[in-house]
């Protein structure tokens, strides 16, 4: 890469050498020629149903409690607009994804973020917030999480999957990194731990392509048809095709290699931002995933995070602005590294450009 090059410490984009273009191209051919007249016509408003099967079959749900969408994002739409009224209080994660938080925000909702620890939220802050307001949604991606990497340990689970039966609130899971461990064990889901209280939400967006725009929901029998009939009223039905090609893809057995294959890739990458950040970094705090795609830091005071975030490119690297990611904005000096989409060169330079950036805005 060119040295004059930025590095771009921005979005979680997958690496571009790891769709599986080639592989689209035959799902696509085989499933046009084979359902063409399907998935060129208006369908159901719920999804293409055999991609609807499948993904009850690997999650073992019934197949009313799968809802597809064009990517897991729309969801958060519905659920603010469905499920919420103004002034409705929600919980989230601080810091949380941004886009969940804009979301709930723009319905009209009560947004109390809870703080993040490096195994999950606060439990003493979380029970404390109960008794002053019980949501109606909990909004937790509780593997790897966007934006800090961090995963909610088992007995955390445990606490809040109880909470939400005593307290009668829905858990909104996020769960699109789950399927990219690199280390470690598993701990199971809230869709595992609670479902009657569960929006399980996920897509194929980090395990095979952004670009395909497929989600997917599983929840309640309850809560489902209102779900449902959200979706035929908002866009009469998702997109077809993409989703024909994934549940090609899908059924070819295709997607757990190329999993697999993610996991090699991205790994190693993983290590190198940890290698880099240990030897670089001396002293700054900062999250150790076992997987997805994130790792995040915590700048000490000293430093001016806003004037850094403001002025990276001055060092030749470009930053998210991590105030957009706290429900209270209060996200100065923090920053999210999202390591999967370059490459180990670029890590090691990027890197160690921050660290100058990082010793020129010590305050002082």
């Amino acid at each position: 890469m060119d040295n004059n090059e930025p590095i771009y410490f921005t979005r979680g984009n997958p690496a571009t050498s790891a769709l599986p273009i080639e592989d689209f191209r035959m799902c696509a051919d085989a499933i046009i020629q084979k359902e063409g007249k399907v998935l060129f016509q208006y369908g159901h408003y719920s999804g293409y149903g055999p991609l609807r099967q499948w993904i009850a079959d690997w999650f073992e749900v019934e197949y009313e409690q799968v809802l597809m969408g064009n990517s897991s994002m729309e969801f958060l739409t519905f659920f603010a607009f469905l499920l919420l009224e103004k002034g409705d209080t929600v919980f989230l994660e601080n810091p949380s994804y941004d886009r969940a938080i804009t979301a709930m925000k723009r319905a009209g909702a009560n947004v109390v973020g809870i703080p993040l620890e490096p195994d999950g939220i606060n439990l003493d802050a979380f029970e404390a917030a109960l008794q002053v307001s019980v949501p109606k949604l909990f909004y937790i991606v509780p593997d790897f999480q966007n934006p800090t990497g961090v995963t909610t340990a088992l007995a955390k689970r445990n606490r809040i999957a109880e909470l939400s039966r005593e307290y009668e609130f829905l858990v909104v899971e996020d769960a699109p990194y789950r399927f990219l461990r690199y280390q470690g064990e598993d701990p199971p889901t809230f869709l595992e731990l609670v479902p009657e209280k569960t929006l399980h939400i996920s897509s194929f967006s980090k395990i095979m392509s952004p670009g395909v725009r497929v989600g997917f929901l599983i929840g309640p029998n309850d809560v489902m048809p209102k779900l449902h009939k959200w979706s035929e009223d908002t866009y009469i039905h998702p997109a077809l095709v993409t989703e024909g090609i994934v549940y090609e893809y899908c059924r070819r057995g295709l997607l757990e290699p190329n999993i697999e294959a993610l996991k090699s890739l991205y790994a190693p990458r993983m290590e190198c931002m940890l290698q880099m950040l240990d030897r670089k970094l001396q002293g700054v705090d900062f999250i150790r995933p076992e997987g997805g795609f994130f790792l995040s830091l915590n700048l000490p005071e000293e430093i001016n995070g806003r004037a850094l975030q403001l002025n990276a490119d001055d060092f030749g690297i470009v930053l998210s602005d991590g105030s957009g990611f706290f429900t209270d904005g209060k996200g100065d000096n923090f920053v999210r590294l999202p390591f999967c989409g370059i490459s180990p060169e670029e890590i090691e330079k990027g890197v160690s450009r921050l660290a100058k950036a990082l010793d020129y805005h010590r305050r002082g």
